[in-house]
């Protein structure tokens, strides 16, 4: 309230601002506020209550019947007793409008430990959450989108919608569709949008790029760059397909996606082996099952350490 009035402090400003730019859904709330905040007030000028009148029944009740009345001249100040009347009628409509508005919506909270997991939202969109990540969404979707915030990695099915589009936020950046399938990957501040069908448009600091089929864009944390770039492989996929796709892949890339996998600790002892270039496919196969064929292509000596460390040399 004290931020719709202009009194807030810089510090409550910026509290605001902060929950405000963490995903749409939040700025759509405030902007739902401000319109009922801005409307009262319009109320307030155009009121054709007699306030002073109004005051002076006031004080005499006060009074009592024996007590000459306090005739009260117009002055500035009689706007402010009806605004305050207005502001207080505001607060029980905003109250009112949020309650029926949201209707029994609340915040959703999808998120997975060790293992993977399939999530169906409010609107059909089918989503295949990888482990030890999250998403935020609300229970029913309103407004002119459908906002949600992801933590880690996902692969979204979005049901379409060209009315309302589908918009995650990660990290600073916004990922915006209207029905489509692509993958989203969040680690240590960069991020990775794949897609497979349809089209996404990726926005950072301003700049949009748009992406189709086969093509993908890694974004840096304290870097703008939106160059897109064609997908060489479908290792993006494991965690939904079961399945490791090498396509003309370099080793290092490989042993990155099966450490994620596994949970396990491989480590490229010489340089020379990290471009080393693998075609196949593993089809849910064991670790070691991978390690062999590694073992056996490139003629890798594999070397497993007690503290669980596993070095290709």
């Amino acid at each position: 309230m004290k931020y719709l009035l202009g009194e807030a402090s810089p510090e409550e400003k910026q509290e605001v601002n902060e929950w405000m730019s963490k995903n749409a859904a939040n700025k759509e709330n405030y902007l739902q506020l401000q319109k009922i905040w801005d409307n009262s007030k319009k109320l307030a000028a155009n009121s054709t209550v007699d306030a002073d009148k109004a005051w002076e029944r006031f004080q005499k009740r006060v009074g009592g019947q024996n007590q000459a009345p306090k005739i009260l001249k117009p002055s500035r100040f009689s706007w402010m007793r009806i605004a305050a009347s207005v502001i207080l009628i505001a607060g029980v409509g905003i109250l009112a409008y949020f309650m029926i508005n949201n209707n029994g919506s609340k915040e959703m909270v999808a998120q997975t430990g060790q293992n993977v997991l399939v999530d169906t939202l409010p609107d059909g969109s089918v989503i295949t959450l990888n482990k030890r990540s999250a998403i935020t969404y609300p229970s029913k979707f309103k407004g002119n989108s459908r906002a949600i915030a992801l933590k880690g990695e996902a692969f979204f099915n979005v049901a379409p919608d060209k009315k309302k589009p589908f918009i995650i936020s990660v990290n600073d950046v916004q990922v915006t569709v209207v029905g489509t399938s692509f993958n989203i990957k969040s680690e240590n501040g960069i991020t990775e949008v794949v897609v497979e069908t349809g089209i996404v448009q990726v926005t950072k600091a301003g700049k949009t790029v748009e992406l189709i089929a086969g093509e993908k864009i890694v974004i840096s944390p304290n870097d703008s760059n939106t160059t897109k770039e064609k997908v060489s492989d479908r290792l993006y996929n494991y965690y939904r397909s079961k399945e490791f796709v090498c396509d003309d892949t370099p080793l290092w890339k490989l042993v990155q996606v099966v450490n994620e996998a596994y949970n396990a600790r491989i480590i490229i002892g010489r340089k020379e082996l990290n471009d080393k270039r693998l075609t196949t496919t593993f089809n849910n196969e064991s670790l070691e099952q991978v390690l062999e064929v590694i073992h056996l292509t490139f003629d890798i000596t594999i070397v497993n350490k007690e503290d669980g460390q596993i070095i290709l040399q």
